[in-house]
């Protein structure tokens, strides 16, 4: 007869094991894998599945950041061999930061299966348990959950699975990898408040790419020009790179970096080139992070697409962790160095950048292409063959600065354009607010050669346009929002306050109303006025006589004759083309 102290004992020694068999691989197997690798998760398997590591690792949290425009809540994991679940802890530590999403494009969705084989490995196999010892990961398992949700076999023409797949965009129709400086969406305004918070000492977001067919199962994307601090496009060149490749290809990937064709085919040369921030990796680049862009290949396999995905996400923590105290540093060096060398408009700052004709030799390794006679298009039609080739191919991977900008002392939002302030905080930049009203001499921007987008660009009409600038004393309104530039996020304010910069506010198509005539005048009484500033204003009557003699389609344009007074008289808008936002030059103390 069993005694009560063997009884306890076999009951427990029943537990530990029962609790051990709980942890093994077969429990923790993913719909990725139980489909035969051809299928991925839906948003509530997987949810369920990123929540069972919470439940039973204490080394996991997972928390909401938002919720969609359908409802969905957006959530994110920490991971920590200690359990750190706030970015105060993480600093306290020591420990860099590295944060991964998935799904910004939820057609491209490998990074969600790869995440879940991967921490599967570091928390209950415990083979890559290692990858903990010095960092912290925070994983965004779905970004874009409600175009997750509009799956399909349908969905992305150009791809080979997973069997049904979400959609490019959210449920707004918005391209949530456009949308990183206008932060049109919910779920972007969410992700905004998530990375600053956290501020990654590492940035990596998951993708598919479309294009043309190769050899490579995994292509990734890294700033290392002049837009990224010199230290850390130096890391990223000398170190970074060199270790992915090597270790992405130990694990049986080829990769290469994410380029494009010069002139539409590989032997004209490939091109590589700075990101803006309206993507993730250039978004990461302006706020002084190391942003890596994982872009599988479409026309591979899902499986190899999966787990060419993990090896570079495996890659990547191996880099972290023996390096973290010196990208800890390094991030700490980018901030402080680029507030002083920009502050007070010490500096230019660079905004526009091209590729410019310096070359290198690459080693493409691409798949056989033929024309052929289409007699569907009626033209000639493009047919990969599947033979695969080796050719060395001009490679574009050299950037040089097109134009800058030398910071004012303060940017000054008016109170009636407080949406950009709210915009602008999203991204970390801190601004004051004005106590009342002051005088105070100002830079103001007043547009020529405006022209639109001739149709809407995720959701904004799009503006391009000149511009001269001139100084002049003005009141600014109390309840202007003051932006000092000397903050960590000093590249940010450039990029969305000077219009010449690609992703600004005013490119965005923020203030559009500002080009529009709002009063107008009758023929018949600008007549009258036009002949009155005629016999007042004799240079305005030279300048008026010799612009019908030099330009006849002036001369032959009734409207354009009247327009030219009014413009000139007291009654035109002052305020039409002209910049809302002012740039104080010289420090001043309100």
């Amino acid at each position: 007869m069993l005694r009560i102290k063997d009884i306890i004992f076999f009951v427990l020694i029943l537990s530990l094991t029962s609790h051990s068999q709980d942890k093994t691989p077969g429990k923790w197997e993913t719909v990725f894998e139980k489909s035969g690798y051809i299928s991925t998760a839906d948003y509530e398997q997987t949810m369920e599945y990123f929540g069972r590591f919470a439940k039973e690792f204490p080394e996991v949290s997972i928390m909401p950041f938002g919720e969609s425009p359908q409802g969905r809540r957006l959530m994110y994991l920490v991971v920590s061999e200690s359990g750190i679940t706030n970015p105060a802890d993480a600093r306290k530590a020591g420990l860099p930061v590295v944060l991964i999403t998935n799904g910004i494009h939820s057609g491209e969705i490998e990074g969600k299966d790869a995440c879940m084989l991967l921490l599967r490995d570091i928390l209950v196999t415990r083979e890559k348990a290692f990858l903990l010892k010095n960092a912290v990961l925070v994983i965004v398992p779905i970004f874009s959950v409600d175009g997750h949700e509009r799956k399909s076999k349908y969905n992305r023409i150009n791809q080979d699975g997973p069997e049904e797949m979400g959609w490019r965009t959210t449920a707004q129709n918005l391209n949530l990898n456009r949308d990183w400086v206008k932060a049109d969406t919910p779920e972007m305004q969410a992700m905004l408040r998530l990375f600053n918070l956290w501020m990654p000492d590492y940035y990596i977001d998951t993708h598919t790419t479309d294009g043309a067919d190769y050899q490579y199962s995994v292509t990734y994307g890294l700033d290392k020009f002049q837009n990224l601090y010199p230290g850390l496009a130096g890391l990223v060149r000398q170190e970074l790179i060199p270790h992915l490749v090597k270790r992405v290809e130990e694990q049986g990937f080829l990769i290469s970096p994410y380029v494009g064709f010069r002139a539409g085919q590989p032997d004209s040369g490939l091109v590589d080139w700075p990101s803006t921030p309206r993507f993730s990796n250039g978004y990461a680049t302006v706020q002084n992070r190391i942003g890596l862009l994982v872009e599988t290949h479409m026309m591979k396999p899902y499986k190899e697409r999966v787990f060419a995905t993990k090896a570079i996400l495996t890659a990547s923590l191996e880099f972290v962790n023996a390096n973290s105290s010196r990208l800890t540093e390094m991030n700490r060096e980018a901030d402080e160095v680029t507030i002083g060398m920009y502050a007070e408009g010490r500096k230019h700052l660079p905004l526009l950048f091209r590729v410019n004709n310096k070359t290198t030799k690459f080693l493409y390794k691409g798949i056989e292409a033929i024309k052929e006679s289409s007699v569907v298009s009626g033209a000639q039609k493009l047919v990969y063959t599947g033979k695969k080739y080796g050719k060395e191919v001009p490679y574009y991977n050299d950037a040089e600065v097109v134009d800058s900008v030398l910071l004012p002392y303060a940017y000054v939002i008016p109170p009636e354009y407080s949406l950009l302030a709210e915009r602008l905080v999203l991204h970390g930049v801190r601004y004051e607010v004005l106590q009342k009203d002051s005088e105070a001499e100002v830079t103001k921007y007043k547009f020529k050669n405006v022209k639109f987008s001739a149709s809407p660009y995720e959701g904004r009409q799009t503006v391009t346009c000149g511009y001269d600038n001139y100084v002049e004393k003005t009141v600014l309104k109390k309840g202007s929002y003051i932006i000092k530039p000397a903050q960590r996020s000093i590249k940010l304010i450039a990029m969305a306050l000077e219009p010449k910069s690609g992703d600004s506010f005013l490119r965005w198509g923020f203030m559009n109303a500002i080009f529009e005539h709002k009063e107008y005048y009758e023929d018949y009484v600008m007549e009258k006025v036009a002949l009155e500033m005629l016999e007042a204003d004799k240079e305005l009557e030279t300048e008026f006589n010799k612009k019908l003699a030099e330009d006849d389609k002036f001369r032959n344009d009734p409207d354009a004759r009247l327009n030219f007074f009014y413009e000139r008289s007291p009654y035109f808008d002052k305020q039409k083309n002209v910049y809302p936002v002012v740039r104080i030059e010289k420090r001043v103390d309100f």
